[in-house]
């Protein structure tokens, strides 16, 4: 390069002119820019030299004549020219075909456009060749969709800034691939996928890369609660209905598909009792005492006919089947079936002629079932009953309703029975968790007479269709628990008689199974059981139904042995995580509830040792029927009463501490 020729290189990355001064050593070259700053550049860091003598002074009007050339516009009337022949082209060249001109500065013009170009030409050496049509139409499509991503990406901002600031968003559909990353984020973290979107959200914000933060920015958008349920989205539960779903169930309601038993026992002249919480809404099951001619008492357990609007196969059957149950939380339940039908047409309503699985049963003077039959029936409720209202008739002996009176003789027989069959008894407070709104009742469920009853009219029912299927060789859902291996007597006697008692039998209990095959069920004293009183809500009950229903109307069975061991084991596995989902999520709240009452005083009972080694035990708090862990700084012993309160609880984090009060004295927990 000769002294006075104008070369452009790269500074920082950005385009610089210079003009040549002086050789530094072998190869290197002294250049002065337009501010008198000198560089030193090797060969090939000059990205091109203009033809002429300059002087450094003379930079500023080079640069002014090019940029009135500088129109990328113009670059595809050179493309279109030249793309049929598909010849390369120099910048001088392409100077003369769009300003018919070579002078230096729309050379340079020419230079700065094809080399930003990365549309029309593609460099090859010195020259630049014409792209393919369709790769050009590629290209463009390629931009077209980035600048649409910048667009959207900037409008998804705008509406994040509106929606911290705690003004109305109206989300469009190109946010929710963001969005739902970052929902993954915060439900998975580490092992979430696609998390590119939610990372760059989250450093735009200048927040944390991490779940948390995640969770905490869907929180501010209003997206998610700040107590969202996050056990049940990462489960696999369904929340809503598909339409398809919706609109058979809305066709059945307005157009009721035929009876398949049309020959149903009439049994609406029976006096029908359904007993049940009172915010339940799915009636399931109710309770009856016929006289017989002979002087004696036939008990009735109805249960609720789902199957009158369902057929195997049919999409209501399908969507129960993938559901597998109906999962209560305390914000309330998830249904099996769609509301409309669960609660309404499958349930027994009080005043209304309802379709039934109808048992009859006679026991014997010891509890024994000595009799029993089987029938699809119609049936007419005639009391809506509370388990205290019923509570409050047995303990005032109320004249006008004596079945009542005899349906709880019968349930105590029953029990007496059972446990002479080697029944095991556990007797553990429960506790419901109710969230309405933002406020969190916990209430003790108090094993009461009712319940009692209820429970073993259930229990009764469940044995008579094990029976009847059993006899007949009918492939159901059969539940059977191995017999435990208990402690010996002198062992639980040093326990404390109730619950610490009740605990220890509990750690021994093994878990119950589901299979087509009868077998005993140990902790019931039952040498057959399956379930089949909430079909509206198990799965497996509904399969049963089906089952034995198709048997009562001579019709082959819906389902074979194969089918139905298949079906039994998919259901069991979907109800496992339901409970699972249910049993977290009760904790949560459980948690939330005692971190709000961080101050209130409670009555604690120690149950059982969790790990000795480390002081850590369960604990029983007695006014809500929570067994919680606990650390102890003492020595204590199970059966020990204490009185403690929250040091600390994050229901978040799934963490509770307790520490230990001397008493409760003036402090009242609270209704």
């Amino acid at each position: 390069m000769d002294k006075g020729t104008l070369v452009e290189f790269r500074l920082n990355g950005n385009r610089r002119l210079a003009v040549v001064d002086r050789p530094e050593g072998k190869k290197n070259w002294i250049v002065v820019d337009d501010r008198g700053q000198t560089h030193t550049l090797h060969p090939r860091d000059v990205t091109y030299k203009a033809s002429g003598h300059y002087q450094p002074r003379d930079i500023s009007s080079f640069l002014s004549q090019a940029q009135s050339y500088l129109d990328p516009a113009s670059l595809e009337i050179a493309w279109e020219l030249l793309t049929e022949t598909g010849d390369s082209i120099d910048p001088a060249s392409i100077a003369e075909l769009l300003f018919s001109s070579q002078d230096p500065p729309v050379c340079y013009a020419a230079h700065c456009l094809l080399s930003d170009d990365r549309l029309y030409f593609k460099q090859k050496g010195d020259r630049y060749e014409p792209r393919p049509s369709s790769q050009v139409a590629e290209l463009k499509h390629q931009t077209q969709m980035e600048v649409q991503r910048q667009q959207e990406w900037q409008g998804f901002l705008q509406r994040v800034e509106y929606a911290l600031a705690k003004q109305p968003v109206e989300w469009q559909a190109s946010d929710r691939p963001r969005l739902e990353a970052l929902e993954r984020l915060a439900l998975l973290g580490d092992e979430a996928t696609h998390r590119a979107p939610a990372l760059e959200t989250l450093v735009n914000l200048k927040r944390g890369e991490t779940p948390q933060a995640a969770f905490q920015l869907l929180v501010e958008l209003g997206i998610w609660s700040p107590h969202e349920n996050l056990f049940l989205r990462r489960s696999q539960i369904p929340v809503q209905f598909p339409s398809k779903v919706l609109d058979v169930a809305n066709t059945y309601l307005q157009s009721p598909p035929d009876d398949l038993h049309r020959d149903r026992l009439d049994l609406t002249n029976l006096k029908v009792y359904t007993i049940d919480d009172e915010s339940t809404r799915e009636i399931d099951d109710g309770l009856s005492l016929e006289y017989l001619p002979n002087g004696q008492q036939r008990l009735w357990v109805h249960i609720a006919d789902p199957t009158r609007w369902v057929l195997p196969g049919d999409a209501l059957d399908l969507e129960a089947r993938r559901r597998s149950t109906t999962v209560y939380l305390p914000t309330g339940m998830i249904s099996m079936f769609p509301a409309e039908l669960a609660t309404g047409a499958m349930s027994l309503v009080q005043g209304q002629i309802c379709c039934a699985l109808s048992f009859g049963i006679i026991l014997d003077a010891t509890g024994a079932i000595a009799h029993y039959c089987i029938h699809a029936s119609s049936i007419k409720t005639t009391y809506r009953l509370t388990y205290d209202d019923v509570d409050e008739m047995l303990e005032l002996g109320v004249q006008g309703e004596p079945e009542i009176e005899a349906l709880h003789h019968w349930a105590q027989l029953r029990q007496l029975w059972r446990r002479s069959q080697g029944a095991v008894s556990i007797q553990m407070p429960e506790s419901s968790i109710k969230v309405r709104g933002d406020h969190i009742t916990i209430d003790v469920l108090q094993d009461s007479p009712s319940r009692k009853l209820v429970a073993e009219m259930m229990i009764l029912a469940g044995e008579t269709a094990a029976r009847y299927a059993q006899q007949h060789n009918l492939p159901l859902p059969f539940r059977h628990q191995p017999q435990p291996e208990l402690p010996p007597d002198e062992e639980l006697m040093q326990l404390p008689a109730g619950p610490v008692r009740s605990c220890a039998i509990r750690r021994c209990m093994p878990r119950s199974e589901t299979s087509i095959t009868p077998s005993r069920h140990a902790s019931l004293g039952l040498d057959t059981y399956t379930q089949v009183t909430s079909p509206i809500r198990r799965y497996s009950d509904l399969l049963a139904h089906f089952q034995i229903k198709a048997h009562l109307r001579g019709e082959p069975l819906p389902f074979s042995a194969v089918e139905m061991q298949e079906l039994t084991q998919g259901v069991s596995t979907t109800v496992q995580e339901a409970i699972l989902v249910e049993r977290q999520t009760n904790r949560y709240w459980s948690l939330e509830y005692l971190r709000r009452t961080s101050g209130q005083v409670w009555q604690a009972l120690m149950l059982r040792w969790l790990r000795e080694q480390d002081n850590l035990g369960l604990v029983l708090l007695e006014d809500l029927g929570l067994e919680l862990p606990m650390r102890f700084n003492r020595a204590i012993a199970p059966g020990d009463q204490l009185t403690i309160r929250v040091s600390y609880a994050d229901p978040r984090q799934d963490i509770i501490h307790f520490e230990e009060v001397p008493s409760r004295a003036d402090q009242v927990a609270p209704c």
